[in-house]
């Protein structure tokens, strides 16, 4: 609704760091998996003086979703469960609003990766936070522990209920984040290790390089660093389920069809 535009005014946004030749150090396999031509490029919302508009219209959507969130709880405080409810609130992906040339999703970098994880309620302390890198695949075995109910060997997730009443206990895996089967994103506490379908790689320091701007897969001394990431991408892909449709971009497009027939 447009009212909600005045939450904020167009003066006041702020636009992310952009550094305009960020995909030199990409390999193609990157570009290719990264292409969403059906979105407007960083430089396009420059030339037509569109890009605050574009972070001004994100940030308003942003800010509708929160005020309907907080109707939801506010049920649920006057509600007779409102002491016995656990409550998670995440999203399915993240977005780029102008870094890498790009205003999307659609790739497996950190802004299109990291998304908000809280679990508050029953028995949670409020108001901390932690900064290991978990996966969405780690809610239902959390929930699962939470309650009290028996475990699912099926899952393949991690409890997140030591890191909940410890947020600064470690981890031993990392966030693994696949797009299409053979495009894998293994996030640990200081790096991201990226490896696409071509084997072409992507290595970030995260804590010197949050922005992700200087790939250092190169790096005859963190070859290493590569390996450990790289035991964690999965031996068998999963197959695209019936339905599924990848039609993003070229490389899906003519890929899709022999991930459907994956074993």
């Amino acid at each position: 609704p447009p009212k909600w535009f005045d939450h904020h005014p167009l003066d006041t946004i702020e636009l992310p760091p952009y550094k305009k030749n960020d995909y030199d150090d990409i390999p193609i396999g990157g570009q290719q998996v990264a292409d969403v031509s059906m979105m407007p490029t960083t430089e396009e919302l420059i030339k037509n003086g569109e890009w605050k508009k574009a972070v001004q219209a994100y940030l308003t959507c942003i800010t509708w979703v929160d005020y309907q969130v907080g109707k939801v709880l506010d049920a649920l405080d006057t509600s007779p469960h409102a002491d016995n409810t656990l409550i998670v609130l995440w999203s399915d992906h993240g977005y780029h609003l102008g870094e890498k040339n790009r205003f999307a999703k659609q790739a497996i970098w950190e802004r299109d990766t990291r998304v908000p994880l809280i679990f508050a309620g029953l028995g949670i302390e409020p108001n901390r936070r932690s900064s290991r890198p978990v996966g969405l695949i780690d809610m239902y075995p959390t929930l699962v522990e939470l309650c009290g109910l028996p475990e699912n060997e099926m899952n393949e997730g991690t409890s997140l209920v030591t890191l909940l009443e410890d947020v600064e206990s470690p981890k031993e895996t990392p966030a693994i984040t696949a797009y299409g089967p053979f495009n894998y994103s293994i996030r640990s506490d200081r790096y991201r290790y990226i490896r696409y379908e071509d084997g072409s790689e992507e290595l970030y320091d995260m804590k010197k390089d949050p922005k992700e701007w200087t790939n250092l897969s190169h790096k005859e001394s963190l070859q290493s660093i590569i390996a450990a990431h790289k035991k964690h991408i999965p031996t068998k892909p999963a197959r695209l389920a019936p339905g599924s449709s990848y039609d993003i971009n070229e490389y899906f497009i003519s890929r899709q069809k022999d991930w459907l027939e994956l074993e």
